[in-house]
């Protein structure tokens, strides 16, 4: 039985490998034309050393202490001359993608769909066979090239891959490249390209209590996570809360819905900042934070929105006194 292997790189770039049973995860990218930094393959040097985020392995026995400690292996490092999986795995590696003789990858597909789910945001789905062999982890991007020009711009997955077919959900800026050819130009059929997958904002093992916050478009991610919770399932609470600036920018509330039914122990909520809303609630995220979400800090938090909504939730946390044990996120910004 073979497993896939996520390899992070540090500039962003992630490549997935398949491993063979008993195979180590050195050898198994080496197999596959990825250099993970190797000196001995006998765990002896220390130089293939990772960080294991996810996933069930196989340390090994024969490595020395100075190329691995006791309390490294406790906390997750391994040797991938050594490592052999015994489930999927995401490795973090300390290389560049370039010094590990790899890149991002690149698919050519073709437009299925192009929605305009409100004045603010556009839904996109393409579809293509080379897609089938896309692998992420929910919560990535992707650089997505803009038909008829040499520039891209970078989309969060708002979907898992499911028969060749992935969507985005994107923000519709006025005179904006890519929002100006979804909106006027693009037709079922045409072709994309993309490049990637890319990112350090991802679904980790779920270990805890998560808190999710998203704001305009920002949820995309969200919803891709949030897929692929229905589908293995979570014995921990999980609560979302989507935050945008006008009534009509809430959009996939539906989705949400659908996905609160599948999953059991997830609940949501929504609010609008702009004083006119006539939402039930309003404000911002930070304000519709309750005690409990935070759980004593005995939660995994996961951001996805503009900077200053980043810069206010870190600073209500902050104001809290409370340190969560995890704390990921991701800013955008919209590219005119």
């Amino acid at each position: 039985m073979s497993h896939k292997i996520a390899l992070n790189f540090e500039d962003g770039v992630t490549r997935f490998i398949d491993t063979n049973v008993g195979e180590t995860v050195a050898d198994a990218a080496y197999r596959q034309g990825i250099n993970i930094p190797l000196d001995c393959r006998d765990g002896a040097c220390g130089a293939c050393k990772c960080f294991a985020e996810a996933g069930q392995y196989d340390l090994g026995e024969e490595y020395v202490e100075d190329a691995l400690s006791a309390e490294e292996a406790e906390q997750g490092y391994v040797l991938t001359c050594q490592m052999r999986a015994e489930s999927d795995c995401v490795v973090r590696v300390p290389a560049s993608s370039d010094v590990c003789k790899t890149q991002q990858a690149s698919f050519e597909a073709a437009i299925c769909a192009v929605r305009q789910l409100s004045d603010s945001t556009i839904a996109l789905s393409i579809k293509g066979e080379a897609l089938s062999k896309l692998a992420f982890l929910p919560g990535q991007y992707v650089n997505l090239r803009v038909p008829g020009s040499e520039q891209s711009r970078a989309y969060s997955f708002s979907s898992l891959q499911k028969d060749g077919e992935v969507s985005f959900l994107i923000r519709n800026v006025p005179g904006g490249l890519m929002s100006s050819f979804l909106t006027g130009l693009a037709k079922a059929g045409d072709s994309m390209t993309l490049a990637g997958p890319l990112g350090s904002f991802y679904l980790r093992e779920i270990k805890r209590p998560l808190l999710l916050l998203a704001g305009g478009t920002g949820l995309a991610p969200f919803t891709a996570m949030l897929e692929k919770i229905a589908e293995q399932g979570s014995a921990h609470p999980l609560h979302l809360i989507y935050g945008v600036t006008n009534d009509f920018d809430l959009v996939e509330m539906d989705r949400l819905e659908a996905l609160a039914a599948r999953i059991p122990n997830f609940t949501y909520s929504a609010c609008v900042a702009s004083p006119d809303s006539s939402y039930p609630q309003k404000g911002y995220v930070t304000q519709h934070i309750a005690p409990k979400h935070l759980n004593d800090g005995d939660v995994d938090i996961y951001l996805c929105g503009p900077p200053p909504m980043v810069e206010a939730v870190s600073g209500y946390i902050r104001e809290q006194g409370i340190q969560p044990a995890n704390f990921y996120y991701e800013k955008f910004a919209a590219s005119a």
